[in-house]
């Protein structure tokens, strides 16, 4: 009989199956080599983990060796109390079960089964369906009460199990879907990245803001080398503005404030400034930089005029890697594949990375260039009086006028246009880009010739009109006023209007502009390039290495897009050692995720003492010790090529053996996988992958900068392994294993959904088989024609005849009764139904008891010498 009947890799809390057969029975090196191997198998399933005061072991013995293993059944409860159900095969001529006191109820049971590889079925077919539905530990609790019922513990199975499982093309394509699912496909780091969609600590380091406790502080102190330029800068400008003020009015034309008033060098002060100041701050921004702000720095800010404060209270460094998980949890708990996350905190790396203070010199010069500063220093022409053929027209208009009156109107008329024209002579004169000593001179154009000529021809053609007309002497007279006032009215309107132009176009105000930019601009870098430069380059540092390690981890999850893609060898430089002589594959669970000294990233500081030795994988141990089945040199390999508990190490291991014939008592069911299949499988891997971030976050804290290690791949090898394994066993409908050590439980608050897989979807949503079939099984009244006897019709007459003596277990995975119709299909259904967390079998389990006179009892001790 095939000795590949254990699970390669049992899943979490189910009991833990080792195999005591061989074919060596006799005296000789055969012998010694397989109670080696059978203490190697013992000691393998002691050392699996299994849950807090549970301890249960699923036996696959041969049942003339079950006196000769006594010492062994002994050494299983050698650590505790534990539970022990033994499969004893047996040959087809045996006719009587020698057992020791160690297999008695109620700590322990046989099942008696025969061999019936010579029906055409293989015995692996018939106890391969029969391990997976008794290390289940609801049915194996309710076979063990029930051995311990019937005569000395000891039954033959009468079994008829419906296996509900996926066609082998449904489970690779749905695994690869939920690869996919956690993976997603390659995505550029260029995807911008706004300062809302940022948790608060993040985004102040993204809008270039400023806290609001920095609001009010002096950055440039006028006591400073730069306060001092910008104070006088500001003095300069105040004093070109007042000046402007004062001379665009009348009194700038007709006084002499214009004579006295310097708007020219106002203006070349105020460039001169602004060169002073945009050179101090460009020397600041020169000589801090790097990526962390030192006592150094301070001072060499200190003497150019730049007064840095402490960090603001609103962010610190220990609160970006806090916020870093925040933003991660939030980003996966959008539903974003662990390629799209990483590209997201890559592109935030980038962004948030310092560069340095001297990395905007180049704003500085936008803001205030050679360019800006020769434009703000120009010479600009002085213009007024607008068009000249206009100004000739209503000169002389104004002159006609004037001239009416008669007589005098030969004086008047004239005189008029000598005003208008001494006036815009006098604007020239006194014109605001001419400095009072002549040294700086924009030129100019008032267009005194035109109203000269206009008024003389005005004049004279009013004069002669008047004459003509004669008329009264009041209205000659007022026509003159009315003519005087309006040529004085028009010319300080044209002054003010041409002193306004002349502003606008020199625009001396455009300073006070760029003073505004350059202290924003100050302060934007002594924010985020002096004092933020610490908190960025960490966070920029966080955020890259949570990328690499997500970018990491979805590498290694490609390489599992196939259920048995063989596992291809890693250039890393940590490698799992080859398994032990005396290990057997090991249960995986949350638990082992232990501290290991290799692990870069690891949440604990403390390390072993130098010298100190690592712990034996075998030595004796409490029950309450923690054990890692990836520790040591033991270690199998998470994708389960080693050696299942109790098998000969250097057996063939890897992904399950084709189904082949089954037995009669085995109907499958196969489905092309439900619609919430590939949905759990990615939100299981989702949640482990997130448990594994959950171990990275204060490591990331530490150093940042550090290597990915190759632990975290592994811890993915195994999260993979143990859902793949689910798949396989279940198509999932178990939950994954609970995780007892997260670091930071309020962190994955907003990831519940993700983290809390107890709530699963029905076994029908999952295979795509509904459960009308085992409903009718179990409502079905109890015929034990319906059960298949696993022995031969020469076997009959060991039975037990009193049909009152039997025991009848069903069983049913709870996954099977979820569902909207659920309570229909199951209502009615007896009591008495064992409903298991996990399995993908449901049927019926008779222990049909044996005659008192087929079961031996040995007492003496020499005979559990194996």
């Amino acid at each position: 009989m095939s000795s590949r009947v254990l699970p390669e890799r049992p899943l979490p809390g189910h009991a833990v199956c080792l195999d005591l057969r061989t074919a060596g029975h006799g005296p000789g090196p055969a012998a010694g080599a397989y109670g080696a191997e059978a203490e190697a198998a013992v000691r393998a399933a002691l050392d699996a983990p299994q849950p807090a005061g549970e301890r249960r072991f699923l036996v696959v013995d041969t049942a003339d060796r079950l006196v000769a293993h006594q010492l062994l059944y002994e050494r299983l409860s050698s650590y505790g109390p534990a539970h022990i159900v033994c499969l004893a095969v047996g040959a087809r001529g045996e006719r009587t079960v020698s057992r020791s006191l160690t297999l008695r109820p109620p700590a322990a049971g046989i099942l008696w089964v025969f061999d019936t590889a010579d029906d055409g079925v293989p015995g692996e077919a018939v106890l391969r369906p029969l391990v997976d539905v008794l290390s289940t530990p609801e049915v194996f609790d309710a076979v063990l009460r029930a051995l311990g019922e019937v005569v000395h513990g000891v039954a033959v199975p009468a079994v008829r199990v419906l296996e509900h499982d996926l066609t082998d093309e449904a489970r690779a394509r749905a695994w690869r879907q939920a690869v996919e699912g956690l993976t997603g496909p390659e995505v550029p780091a260029t995807g911008g990245v706004s300062a809302e969609q940022l948790p608060g600590a993040l985004a102040l380091l993204l809008d270039e803001g400023v806290p609001r406790s920095l609001s009010g502080h002096d950055w440039l102190p006028p006591r400073g080398r730069a306060g001092a330029r910008l104070a006088a800068c500001e003095e300069a400008l105040g004093d070109a503005v007042d000046g402007y003020e004062r001379v665009r009015g009348a009194a700038g034309l007709l006084t002499r404030v214009g004579r006295t008033v310097d708007l020219p060098g106002d203006v070349e002060r105020v460039t001169e400034e602004l060169a002073r100041f945009r050179a101090a701050v460009a020397d600041a921004f020169g000589a801090a930089g790097g990526t962390r702000l030192t006592a150094e720095h301070r001072g060499l800010l200190r003497d150019r005029g730049v007064e840095l404060p402490e960090m603001p209270r609103e962010i610190s460094r220990t609160g970006i890697v806090p916020a870093l998980r925040d933003h991660t949890h939030d980003l996966i708990a959008k539903g974003l594949p662990l390629r799209s996350v990483a590209a997201r905190l890559a592109a935030l790396s980038a962004r948030t990375a310092p560069v340095g203070s001297a990395a905007r010199l180049a704003r500085l010069d936008a803001i205030c260039g050679p360019e800006r500063l020769r434009r703000l220093g120009g010479r600009h022409p002085f213009t007024a009086g607008g068009s000249r053929p206009a100004a000739f027209a209503v000169t002389g208009l104004l002159a006609l006028l004037a001239g009416f009156w008669p007589v005098v109107g030969w004086v008047l008329g004239p005189a008029v246009g000598v005003l208008a024209a001494g006036l815009a002579h006098l604007a020239l004169r006194r014109r605001p880009n001419r400095s009072p000593d002549g040294r700086i001179d924009g030129g100019g154009a008032t267009g005194a010739a035109p109203r000269l000529f206009g008024g003389l021809v005005g004049g004279v053609a009013g004069a002669a009109l008047g004459q003509f007309l004669g008329p009264p002497a009041w209205a000659g007279a007022l026509v003159a006023a009315l003519s005087t006032t309006a040529v004085v009215l028009l010319a300080l309107r044209d002054w003010s209007r041409a002193v306004d132009d002349w502003w606008a176009r020199a625009d001396p105000e455009a300073a006070d502009r760029i003073l505004r930019e350059i202290q924003a601009l100050v302060v934007t870098t002594a924010v985020h390039d002096w004092l933020f430069a610490e908190v960025r380059h960490h966070c920029s540092a966080g955020a890259g290495a949570v990328a690499r390690l997500l970018r990491a981890l979805a590498a290694t999850a490609d390489a599992h897009g196939q259920p048995y893609a063989p596992r291809e060898s890693s250039d890393r430089t940590e490698t799992a050692p080859p398994p032990s002589p005396d290990g057997g594959a090991a249960s995986w669970s949350w638990e082992d995720w232990g501290d290991d000294e290799t692990d870069t990233w690891s949440d604990l500081d403390d390390e072993p003492p130098a010298g100190a030795s690592a712990p034996s994988r075998h030595r004796p141990s409490s029950p309450g010790d923690a054990f890692d089945p990836f520790d040591g040199p033991g270690a199998p390999d998470p994708y389960g090529t080693t050696a299942p508990y109790g098998q000969a190490p250097g057996a063939a291991g890897g992904p399950p053996p084709p189904s082949g014939p089954a037995p009669g008592w085995l109907e499958r069911r196969y489905g092309d996988g439900g619609p919430a299949l590939v949905d759990t499988l990615v939100g299981d891997l989702v949640a482990g992958a997130v448990l594994i971030l959950d171990r990275c976050w204060a490591g990331i804290e530490r150093d940042p900068g550090a290597t990915v290690s190759a632990v975290h791949e592994q811890r993915l090898d195994e999260l993979l392994a143990e859902t793949r394994l689910r798949l396989e066993r279940d198509v999932a409908a178990s939950p994954p294993p609970a995780y007892d050590g997260l670091r930071d439980r309020e962190g994955l608050t907003a990831l519940a959904a993700f983290t809390d897989r107890s709530d699963r979807p029905d076994a029908a949503r999952l295979t795509g088989v509904a459960p009308d079939a085992v409903a009718r099984l179990l409502l079905a009244e109890d015929d034990p024609g319906r059960t298949v006897a696993l022995c031969g019709p020469e076997h009959l007459r060991l039975l037990s005849h009193d049909p009152l003596a039997a025991r009848q277990v069903r069983f049913v995975p709870e996954a099977m009764r979820r569902g909207a119709a659920g309570d229909d299909v199951w209502r009615g259904t007896a009591e008495d139904v064992v409903w298991t967390g996990a399995g993908r079998h449901a049927g019926i389990l008779r222990l049909v008891p044996l005659r008192a006179d087929v079961v031996n009892t040995v007492r003496a001790e020499e005979a559990g010498e194996p």
